[in-house]
């Protein structure tokens, strides 16, 4: 597990950095995708899909990875499993693994033979739910917390009591939940805005006086979207003493989901300077979360979004051409992504002039402004691709603009290999495969780089097939070669200094 300033347990530290706050800010994330995120309507991830998620999470750096739920189906249990499994392998190497459970023996019992680093227990503590759930009365839910807490930590390990609906809950009662759960053995308890009603200021407070009052255990963040709140109530629970935070990749869940990871990670950075994850690794994260979930991520989505980084109207556009600050937040680089900007109806001149300077085309002041005329009369359009733009600048200047059409096809294609492949193997196998011209292994996210070249798309995508249906290859990835850009000078190809 990492540490960040003298903070261990995978923690990270702070001392007043973006905030008021004399004392120290500790936080890490517990990614609940795979369990959280699976009660998301119409999303069911299989096993190996699981496994990827959580190898992939605990590469990113967060504290905790609640594995699921055991008790719910057999294949959920064999996936909480195999996860332990990982970890116990070694793949797995900084996450705690946690196995999810009713407040009932059964199912801490199935948990508990698979041996998770951490149970975590829930139990409904708002008047509401004991009445119309539980159907005890508050004497008799304290009772069933303290026992099911006593039979759990007998299997010796680490338990977390949930106290689900705790923001509607009585505080008083609330408190006395609290109590009984660290007094039973749970070193955590987490906190659970159940159905997203609660307010920044509230969360805060409500956490400050639970740390006040019962400073004994660490407290946990669950923080429900169903008012969009769930970015603002988690920051505002770490200010108040909350040194975790539950998240899902791209924010699933039931209903509107809970705390996005990606939004959490970058906005903990931004506004407290405490890196709880390695941000390069969110947008991948998010990708491949969204394939498997099937649910698509929106264009207006933060940090991982297709827009987050794009620009539209002039004034933002040449602001940030003069200097990023002035439009963005945080530098795009920081999640390994670039900023953009379209070309529209909206664009004004030094966003044109610099759009058309990327794709290689010098025109003079005066066409400049007939090609911003002609741009702005293209209303209907949503934006305009760069060979959209050409057009009318060819047709402005009189001078051919576009490349003439390749004759040929080039193409990059990266190769992920199954684990336990041997890849050297199936670089060779790649190697024969018709058209392809270049093979080399790669450090990184990818195993195997190839070249690629064909006479037309047909011929590359059954070049393309071919490298697919090649034993030990799991995911490929065709990035089309537009042009090369010769070095300057001769020297061999070298650049002149």
């Amino acid at each position: 597990m990492s540490e960040q300033n003298g903070c261990s347990n995978g923690i990270a530290c702070l001392g007043g950095v973006g905030g008021p706050w004399p004392r120290r800010l500790r936080v890490g994330l517990l990614d609940s995708t795979l369990r959280e995120g699976e009660q998301t309507p119409g999303v069911s991830f299989t096993v190996e899909q699981k496994l990827e998620i959580a190898r992939l999470l605990d590469e990113a750096g967060v504290s905790m990875i609640e594995a699921g739920h055991p008790n719910v189906a057999p294949d959920v249990y064999e996936a909480v499993k195999r996860i332990i499994g990982l970890k116990r392998e070694g793949v797995i190497r900084r996450a705690e693994i946690v196995a999810h459970s009713r407040a009932v023996k059964k199912d801490i019992e199935v948990a508990a033979e698979l041996e998770p680093d951490r149970i975590a227990i829930f139990y409904g503590v708002s008047d509401i739910h004991l009445r119309y759930k539980h159907r005890v009365s508050r004497e008799e839910a304290l009772s069933i917390i303290g026992e099911v807490i006593e039979y759990a930590r007998q299997y010796g390990v680490k338990v977390r009591f949930t106290a689900e609906d705790a923001t509607r809950a009585d505080y008083g009662f609330l408190l006395e939940a609290v109590r009984t759960a660290r007094e039973a053995g749970a070193d955590r308890v987490s906190i659970a805005d159940t159905v997203g009603i609660a307010t920044p200021y509230a969360i805060r407070r409500l956490f400050e006086r639970l740390t006040s009052d019962e400073p004994g255990v660490e407290y946990d963040i669950h923080a429900h979207n169903d008012l969009g709140m769930a970015v603002a109530n988690s920051l505002a629970a770490v200010e108040g003493g909350a040194t975790i935070i539950h998240v899902t990749v791209n924010g699933l869940g039931e209903r509107a989901g809970i705390a996005p990871l990606e939004q959490v990670a970058v906005a903990l950075k931004r506004h407290y300077g405490v890196d709880v994850v390695d941000l390069r690794r969110v947008v991948r994260l998010s990708r491949l979360v969204e394939r498997y979930s099937g649910i698509p991520v929106p264009p207006t989505a933060p940090v991982v979004g297709e827009n987050a980084f794009v620009h539209k109207a002039g004034v933002h556009v040449a602001g940030v051409l003069a200097n990023p600050e002035t439009y963005e937040p945080y530098p795009p680089e920081w999640v390994g992504r670039s900023r953009d900007y379209t070309i529209d109806k909206y664009t004004g001149r030094r966003a044109l002039q610099a759009r058309l300077e990327r794709l290689g085309v010098r025109v003079s002041d005066e066409e400049l402004v007939e090609i911003l005329k002609r741009v702005k009369q293209r209303a209907s359009a949503r934006w305009l691709r760069d060979e959209d733009l050409l057009e009318i600048a060819e047709e402005v200047t009189g001078r051919a603009l576009r490349p003439r059409p390749p004759e040929e096809i080039e193409a990059l294609v990266t190769v992920k290999c199954e684990a336990n492949i041997y890849t050297t193997s199936v670089a060779r196998r790649l190697s024969i495969i018709p058209g392809v011209e270049e093979v080399a292994e790669v450090t990184g996210e990818n195993d195997i780089l190839l070249r690629v070249r064909a006479k037309s798309p047909v011929e590359l995508n059954q070049v393309v097939e071919a490298i697919r249906s090649t034993r030990g290859v799991r995911e490929t990835y065709t990035m089309l070669v537009l042009r090369r850009i010769p070095m300057s000078g001769g020297n061999g190809g070298q650049r002149q200094q």
